[in-house]
């Protein structure tokens, strides 16, 4: 498998972000990481592995970025405002410079499907509904849709704009409407030990609430929260839906 891990400066972060890649060809599946997590997570806990078939086969370009949670809203030492800036700011990262990295990398025309697993869940589904004209679709696990989650009470008119279960209620622009219909929206979960299907229920309804075509997968009581699970998921999901 081709490889290739390199970073560059990000001028909406104001530091060195790192990225790695996986494979030549097929379409461009993007993964945020968990919680605090960094851009080497997915290959060390083994999901590139389970993703291998699909690699070699030319089906998908893996590239993986870090988070900045722990600059976010995963640091107890930073005022809430100053989280949503830092959020605001990673959102502008991908859609400004991973984004075109990618496609550079690949092609214009190359399909971009954004991924993730928990905390990176909710980042992937916020990214796509919030460029839908940037990614062709989101392939969430794990997730809960709702930011104040983990904002530790904190909320203000930013948070709102970063939580999809707060925003897509209100959302009536129709150009955002028919691009994020046009897309393809996966919400998968366990029922296990730390999943949350009923937050998957009621995200689902929402989207069901604006016309928006998704498919909710609740897996069983045997699925937990947990890498495992994950590594089931992404490749069922890359290998029968795409």
């Amino acid at each position: 498998m081709y490889v290739e891990k390199m970073s560059w400066y990000s001028h909406a972060l104001g530091k060195d972000m790192p990225v790695a890649v996986y494979g030549h060809y097929g379409f461009a599946l993007l993964l945020v990481p968990t919680a605090a997590a960094d851009f080497e997570e997915y290959e060390r806990f083994q999901l590139i592995d389970a993703l291998t078939p699909f690699i070699d086969a030319g089906k998908i370009k893996v590239f993986s970025i870090n988070s900045i949670n722990t600059e976010s809203w995963l640091n107890d030492h930073m005022e809430g405002a100053h989280k949503a800036i830092r959020q605001n700011q990673f959102n502008e990262y991908v859609f400004n410079e991973v984004v075109p990295y990618i496609k550079n990398h690949t092609s214009w025309e190359t399909p971009i499907i954004v991924s993730g697993a928990s905390f990176g869940a909710l980042h992937s589904m916020n990214l796509f509904l919030k460029r839908p004209d940037l990614f062709n679709g989101v392939i969430a696990m794990s997730g809960v849709y709702d930011l104040t989650e983990y904002t530790k009470g904190y909320y203000d008119e930013q948070v709102y704009y970063n939580s999809p279960i707060h925003y897509i209620p209100n959302l009536t622009d129709e150009w955002y409407l028919n691009n994020i219909r046009a897309g393809k929206i996966i919400i998968a979960t366990g029922s296990g030990a730390h999943e949350d299907p009923q937050a998957n229920k009621r995200f689902s309804g929402v989207l069901a609430e604006k016309n928006i075509p998704h498919e909710l997968d609740i897996w069983g009581e045997d699925i937990t929260h947990d890498w495992p699970t994950w590594r089931k998921m992404l490749p069922h999901f890359i290998g029968s839906r795409f």
